[in-house]
């Protein structure tokens, strides 16, 4: 057995009890010490509960300090936290519990008897937005002090379900070490320290918003100034008093639009990290022409948790995410064969970061998990000369047309350059003659912006056989809630273009 819970005995270690945890608007402060003792309380709770260690909790509930201490409380407790994102349906929470089998879930009050009647044999407890509901009270009915079930580097402490835009969504199996580390690496390498204040407005259902932001601030004994939801004026109001955020890309174009944002309402503010979604360069340069800074970009998955960051001292190169982690290695591959620098392949990662393998799935995990420890991500890059690694794009969304290969990011930062865009997805569908058409949809900033504008802006800058063969207008791109891009969505409606 082991001596103590490896991930909660480093996230307990900084954080003194009587310092601030997290500030709220419109409600009471929470120390340290606050924070701890509740999840203590829920962790009793899902004991008595007939929690056991490696059991899985899930939990579809809206974001909350109450949600950060349900996942604490499950990890202390010796389970394995399972979070669900809050737009998911029944039918979809459904494929969850039944691959998952959790032994208890945790849900909306509003959703109990639909999640009751998916949730088998399961024990339902509810916890809604302002933190009240039965699991609420059945914590308040136990005392603090629970001790911290042992747990080893390698023992699971969370499952999380990939979007799912190939076939099934697979059960990404992180463990202990897998979390504790790579937030670890990244609380030094962004110089986090408790005298930090980060603005938590990310959702919690997501590697970025519960691990990364929760645990780097928890590492470090900082604080957070906790928001529900994304809100770009209580962003802007809070910066005065607040020294990070981290966001997604939608984060950053909402905020410049915000007038009262310039260089003096960031001036407290040090460190703008953007991930989950590629950060247009159009985008890291109006950032640093209205405040000063340059945003960091970094790049991570569900399976990896983060694996490259722009440099916090150095050049971030906007269009770049950065250098790998350190411990964290990384190649680029073209089937087995390593391929050189600035070439074109598919990034693989090594590290201490990586996953466990998918629950369930002996034979998937054997597909993207070699059996020395390195992961086939699916997403095509290259290294330069300097070390900075370029995403152009994931392998299923290359483009074959006419037996060559079109890469999308290439097309997209052409177009996106043209005046009066403000940003494009180009996609491949089905073409009786090449296989595969080249097709853009475009998002305008200046209606004037025409089909044959884009052509001729394009017409001396790209091989013929990457040019769009049509190009389509949308007031905006569907996106999933992290911000990415749906092309999967983008091909499927317009498959019939050609056939």
């Amino acid at each position: 057995m082991h001596d103590a819970n490896h991930l909660i005995s480093r996230l307990s270690a900084k954080g003194q009890p009587s310092s601030l945890f997290a500030s709220r608007p419109g409600r009471s402060d929470v120390t340290y010490r606050a924070l701890f003792e509740g999840a203590e309380q829920i962790a009793a709770a899902l004991k008595q509960a007939g929690m056991q260690p490696g059991d899985r909790i899930a939990a579809q509930v809206e974001k909350s300090l109450e949600a950060i201490q349900l996942y604490l409380g499950t990890v202390m407790a010796g389970g394995v936290f399972l979070p669900l994102n809050t737009a998911y349906t029944g039918p979809e929470v459904s494929y969850f519990l039944l691959d998952a089998t959790p032994s208890i879930v945790v849900c909306d009050p509003k959703r109990f008897d639909e999640i009751s009647a998916l949730s088998g044999r399961a024990c339902v407890f509810t916890l809604d937005a302002d933190g009240h509901g039965t699991l609420s009270s059945a914590a308040a009915a136990q005392d603090a002090g629970f001790t911290a079930i042992p747990r080893g580097a390698d023992d699971l402490a969370a499952i999380l379900y990939t979007s799912g835009t190939t076939g099934r969504s697979k059960g990404a199996m992180l463990s202990h070490q897998n979390l504790a580390s790579n937030s670890e690496t990244l609380r030094d390498l962004w110089r986090f320290t408790d005298q930090d204040i980060l603005i938590h407005a990310l959702p919690i259902f997501h590697t970025h918003g519960l691990f990364v932001a929760t645990n780097v601030t928890l590492l470090a004994g900082a604080s957070v100034h906790f928001l529900s939801k994304f809100d770009a004026p209580a962003i802007l109001e809070a910066m005065p008093t607040c020294t990070a955020l981290m966001g997604v890309p939608t984060f950053y174009t909402r905020l410049l639009d915000e007038p009262g944002l310039d260089a003096n309402s960031v001036s407290n503010m040090r460190l703008f990290v953007s991930g989950s979604a590629p950060l247009l360069v159009d985008t890291h340069e109006k950032w640093k022409a209205r405040t000063g800074h340059r945003i960091l970009e970094r790049y991570g998955m569900t399976e990896t948790n983060m694996n490259t960051s722009n440099p916090y001292c150095g050049d971030r190169r906007a269009g770049t995410v950065g250098h790998p982690l350190p411990g964290v290695d990384l190649r680029i591959v073209r089937g087995d064969t390593q391929v050189d620098t600035d070439e074109i392949g598919v990034i693989e990662v090594r590290g201490p970061n990586v996953f466990q393998g998918y629950w369930k799935m002996p034979e998937k995990t054997a597909e993207e998990l070699r059996p020395d420890g390195w992961f086939f991500t699916g997403d095509q890059g290259f290294v330069d000369q300097h070390g900075y690694v370029t995403i152009v794009g994931r392998e299923k969304d290359m483009i074959i047309s006419g037996g060559f290969n079109v890469y999308p990011k290439e097309v997209e930062a052409l177009i996106d350059d043209i005046p009066g865009i403000t940003e494009s997805a180009v996609i491949g569908v089905p073409h009786p003659d090449l296989g595969e058409a080249v097709i853009a949809v475009v998002v305008l900033e200046d209606s004037a912006v025409t089909e044959a504008t884009i052509a001729s802006a394009l017409s001396n800058q790209l091989a013929r056989f990457k040019k769009p063969k049509q190009t389509l207008f949308l007031p905006e791109l569907p996106r999933n809630t992290m911000g990415k891009v749906q092309k999967k969505a983008l091909r499927e409606t317009y498959a019939g273009l050609f056939v």
